[in-house]
């Protein structure tokens, strides 16, 4: 039968965690909005230029990959499940793209197929873990080796470069951006635009938004999280749901990875790497929980942005990417800490 929030008894059924966000998981959010503000000024007192629009252009850049990632990440996390592969899959993603540019296929397909291979890695995820039953930090970290190892083979661990000006568009490109040419011949940037990432990550969080708030598979996937078994006596397909956001996760991490290559305006295999750390902190520190059947796309945006403005706080102040790890890993540990207290009976 189909899943209806009527057909539950009580208000703790499944169904009431897909409709209402626990009190704890609204104050998460909160604190971790607190958090993105404290930031924000704490980096903009230390450093003047932290507030200057070419700043804030590269903090939208930043941020477009790694919220594209998290999303796709929170839906899998809702159902309980992780997925570790994405930074492998981006990078696959993006070389199949510019193998197939450069084999002479038009930018706009040859990205499409980039966005469906991604999908189709996610997929296979999705059925391993629901048809052989393989847990999904082994089913994805397979995944992750294999996805790596298929981008570095195909490009005998090479970059694909000469793509084209229409191919880094997308990741370079701006809406309303207004040039003007100086009497000299050259050009001169009015203003420069809304950034065609930040679009995209814009239009991606609003739809998957209304994907998991406002559509049945989105319910199915909350309830799948919450507890997999009410919902499977009340007529959710689980396995169909897990399948569909690991589907998703793979999707946008294809997405991510055109992305990232048009930034680069090159195909890069090695590209990704720890990615799937920064995707996970995002979800998680936005108020997924890793027991599943809690998550935002609002808070995970949250998330994405305070290790977005994180980064480019400690780049700005001079601190190297190697600290930048530790203090990463920190706030992992730190949120992760936080769900668990959150959560205990």
């Amino acid at each position: 039968m189909a899943f209806r929030p009527a057909a539950m008894t009580g208000a703790r059924g499944p169904a009431a965690v897909a409709r209402v966000l626990p009190d704890a998981a609204k104050l998460h959010r909160l604190s971790a909005l607190a958090t993105l503000f404290l930031l924000v000024i704490g980096f903009a007192l230390a450093s003047p230029a932290f507030f200057s629009v070419n700043n804030g252009l590269t903090i939208l850049l930043q941020t477009s990959v790694i919220g594209l990632l998290g999303i796709g990440m929170t839906m899998v996390i809702i159902t309980g499940g992780i997925d570790l592969s994405v930074g492998s899959v981006l990078a696959l993603s993006g070389v199949a793209s510019g193998m197939a540019i450069k084999a002479g296929v038009p930018v706009a397909p040859g990205m499409a197929f980039g966005v469906l291979v991604g999908a189709a890695c996610g997929a296979v995820n999705g059925l391993i873990v629901t048809k052989m039953r393989i847990p999904p930090f082994v089913a994805t970290l397979g995944m992750m080796l294999m996805a790596r190892g298929l981008a570095l083979q195909l490009t005998g661990a090479a970059p694909i470069s000469q793509l084209g000006e229409a191919f880094g568009r997308l990741g370079n490109g701006a809406l309303f951006r207004i040039v003007e040419m100086r009497p000299n011949g050259f050009p001169k940037v009015v203003f420069p635009g809304i950034p065609y990432p930040a679009i995209v990550l814009l239009v991606v969080a609003i739809a998957a938004a209304y994907i998991l708030r406002r559509r049945q598979i989105g319910r199915h996937i909350y309830a799948t999280g919450s507890n997999e078994e009410a919902a499977r006596l009340s007529g959710v397909r689980v396995d169909r749901a897990k399948l569909y956001a690991y589907a998703m996760s793979g999707a946008l991490a294809g997405l991510a990875g055109i992305v990232l290559m048009s930034r680069l305006v090159t195909a890069q295999p090695s590209e990704g790497v720890m990615y799937e750390l920064d995707a996970i902190a995002a979800a998680v520190i936005g108020g997924a929980s890793l027991s599943g059947g809690v998550g935002t796309v609002p808070g995970t945006m949250i998330g994405a942005f305070i290790i977005g403005i994180l980064r480019n706080g400690l780049n700005m102040a001079g601190v190297s990417a190697f600290i930048q790890q530790i203090v990463i890993g920190a706030v992992v540990i730190a949120a992760v800490w936080i769900d668990h207290i959150r959560n205990r009976p």
